[in-house]
This record gives structure tokens, C-alpha cells and sequence, in this order.
């Protein structure tokens, strides 16, 4: 199961990110996993939200260009190693990950992981035969 990521490209600037955060504070819409990478003068910020269709509303509204994208939101066990089930499995199938961020929430003591992958239908697949579950929209609300 997919689900969707929202991406901003951001000035690199004081006050940036509180901007778009107040924003969405006042709109009631929730980060459940964000990444934030940075240049000299442009950061990239990732976000999972409770409710993307809200989020990607709200962002356009208030003069951001959001860049829809899907990806896995899957479980990890919290332990040494854990991370490798999930790694493994994709290499072996040739699947690349681009990035990954954690989520803030758990699943029966698991960490939770977003992967953005270059292959994500057949990561999917390859994750469900090794025993590794994805999750869907729960993963908005976890």
C-alpha cells in the first residue's frame, strides 16, 4: 500500500519553516513524518500528513507549489539490524531507496519508516514476500 508525500522547496531563511508550520497548525492538519534536507539557499522539506488532500489545499492556498509523491510508509522492528529486513530484500531486487525519514509513530512496538524508492509497486511486492509489512492510510493516523 502507498501512500502520499507532500514536498516544498523552501528559501533557506529564518522563520521558514515556522512559517509553513503556523499555517498548518491553524488549518488543524497534522505531521505524521517530515524530512528536511538543505542546500546553501533552497531547503527541501518532506512531509506525511494526516490528511494530504487538506495539507496539499492549504500549501497551494498559501502560495507554495507542493510535489505529490508516493511512497511507503513500513514497518520496522526496533532493534540492531531491524532496518536491514527491509534494506535486504530491496537490494537483492535490484529496487533502489532514495531516501528515507522515520514517521512519528509506532505499530506494536515497531518504528515506522517512509521509504521513497525507484521502484514502488514492485518494492511493495518484494517487502509483502518477505514479511514486511507496508501500511496504508493508517499511516495518517498512527
Amino acid at each position: 500500500m502507498v501512500i502520499k508525500q507532500l514536498s516544498v522547496s523552501l528559501d533557506n531563511t529564518p522563520g521558514a519553516l515556522a512559517t509553513i508550520s503556523e499555517s498548518l497548525g491553524r488549518e488543524g492538519v497534522n505531521v505524521r513524518a517530515i524530512s528536511v534536507a538543505d542546500t546553501s539557499d533552497r531547503s527541501t522539506v518532506r512531509f506525511v500528513f494526516d490528511d494530504p488532500e487538506k495539507a496539499k489545499n492549504m500549501l497551494i492556498a498559501n502560495g507554495y507549489t507542493p510535489k505529490e509523491t508516493e511512497v511507503l510508509a513500513v514497518e520496522i522492528p526496533d532493534h540492531p539490524g531491524g532496518m536491514l529486513g527491509v534494506l535486504k530484500p530491496l537490494k537483492a531486487a535490484g529496487i533502489n531507496v532514495h531516501y528515507l525519514y522515520p514517521h512519528l509513530g509506532r505499530v506494536s512496538n515497531n518504528a515506522i519508516v517512509i521509504l521513497g524508492v525507484d521502484q514502488t509497486e514492485k518494492a511493495q511486492e518484494i517487502l509483502a514476500a518477505n514479511w514486511v509489512k507496508t501500511l496504508g492510510r493508517e499511516a495518517y493516523n498512527v
